[in-house]
C-alpha cells in the first residue's frame, strides 16, 4: 500500500486553529488548561510566528507546530550586549496513529523554510534526551546540537507522557544554513554505530545494565575523561521504563543530569546520536565533542 500523502500548511481558518488545539489534546493528553488557545495562536500568526498544519489526504489535521520570534543576547550573561533574533519552536504535535510516520519532519523543514524567508538561522527548542525517538528526529534527521541543559524547565507536568519527573531538558540549537544541517537534510539523516566512533576514540563515560525486569539501569559513570568525545548510554525506551517503574525513571534522570551538566560546562557539546541493535536489543546513545564549532 502507497504512503498516505501528508499536506503542510500555514493554519489560516478558525476551524484549523480549533484543530490545533485538538492536536494538542491528543498529543499529549493535555487539559484544556494547558493548551496553547486559538487566541494566542492566531496573533502570533499574524506577527512574524508561525503556525503550520500538518494534513492527511481526508483533510484532517493529523499535526501542527507552533513557534514564534525571540531573541538571544550575542554575549552570554551580558545584558548590554546587541540581540540577536531567532525562531523559538515551541511545540509539535502529532496525533498517536500518525507518530514515527514522518510527519514530524515534513513539518520541520517546513519551519525551516520560513525562517529562512525571515532572514534569520537559528532556530531552537527543547526536548526531554532521554526521550529516543524525538533525539533520532532532532539530532539524526535534522542536524541539532546542544550545550545548555535546563534543570526542571516547566517546573511539575499534569501531561499524560510527562507527569511524574522533573521536567529536564536539553535546548538545541538548529543552525538551518549551516553546512551540517544542510548536508545532513540532503542526505535524509545519519547513521553512526557505536564502535566506529569508540574505535575513533571516544570514551563511554557511563555504563548500563540490564536488570532481571529487562530494563536498562544505570550505573557507574566517569566525570574524569580526559577524551574529546565522550558517549552517554540512555535508555532506548523511555516510556515503557516511566511506565513500569518510575523510581527507575527517576533514577536515570538524575544520572543522565549530572553527567550532561558537568560534560556541557567543561565545554562539550551534543553532536551525534546513536540508535542500534546491540546484543539483541536496541541501544540509544549520545556523542558529545570537546570545542565543537559549527560550520
Amino acid at each position: 500500500m502507497a504512503e498516505e500523502r501528508i499536506t503542510v500548511e500555514k493554519v489560516t481558518e478558525v476551524q484549523h486553529f480549533h484543530a490545533c488545539e485538538e492536536v494538542q489534546k491528543r498529543a499529549w493528553g493535555m487539559d484544556d488548561i494547558l493548551v496553547v488557545p486559538i487566541h494566542l495562536l492566531i496573533t502570533a500568526q499574524k506577527n512574524g510566528g508561525l503556525v503550520l498544519g500538518a494534513f492527511n489526504e481526508e483533510g484532517e489535521m493529523v499535526g501542527f507546530l507552533f513557534g514564534f520570534l525571540g531573541a538571544t543576547r550575542t554575549r552570554v550573561g551580558d545584558e548590554k550586549a546587541p540581540a540577536r533574533l531567532r525562531h523559538c519552536s515551541h511545540m509539535m504535535g502529532i496525533v498517536p496513529e500518525y507518530q514515527a510516520k514522518g510527519v514530524g519532519y515534513q513539518l520541520k523543514l517546513r519551519q525551516a523554510e520560513h525562517v529562512h524567508s525571515q532572514g534569520l538561522d537559528l532556530v531552537t527548542w527543547t526536548y526531554d534526551p532521554l526521550e529516543s525517538l524525538n533525539a533520532n528526529l532532532n539530532v539524526c534527521k535534522l542536524g541539532v546540537v546542544c550545550d545548555t541543559y535546563l534543570r526542571d524547565t516547566y517546573g511539575e507536568m499534569t501531561t499524560a507522557l510527562h507527569v511524574g519527573l522533573p521536567s529536564d531538558r536539553f535546548q538545541v540549537e538548529w543552525w538551518i544554513t549551516s553546512k551540517r544541517v544542510e548536508e545532513r537534510i540532503k542526505k535524509g539523516g545519519t547513521k553512526l554505530r557505536l564502535d566506529e566512533v569508540l574505535d575513533r576514540g571516544a570514551k563511554q563515560v557511563n555504563v548500563a545494565t540490564v536488570g532481571p525486569d529487562g530494563f536498562l539501569w544505570p550505573s557507574v559513570y566517569d566525570l574524569f575523561t580526559t577524551s574529546k568525545d565522550a558517549v552517554i548510554e540512555v535508555p532506548a525506551n523511555f516510556q515503557s521504563i516511566k511506565s513500569a517503574d518510575m523510581s527507575l525513571a527517576t533514577e536515570w534522570r538524575q544520572h543522565t543530569r549530572e553527567i550532561f551538566t558537568h560534560y556541557f560546562d567543561a565545554g562539550y557539546t551534543m553532536t551525534e546520536f546513536i540508535s542500534e541493535i546491540r546484543e539483541g536489543r536496541r541501544s540509544s546513545y549520545y556523542l558529545l565533542q570537546q570545542d565543537f564549532v559549527i560550520r
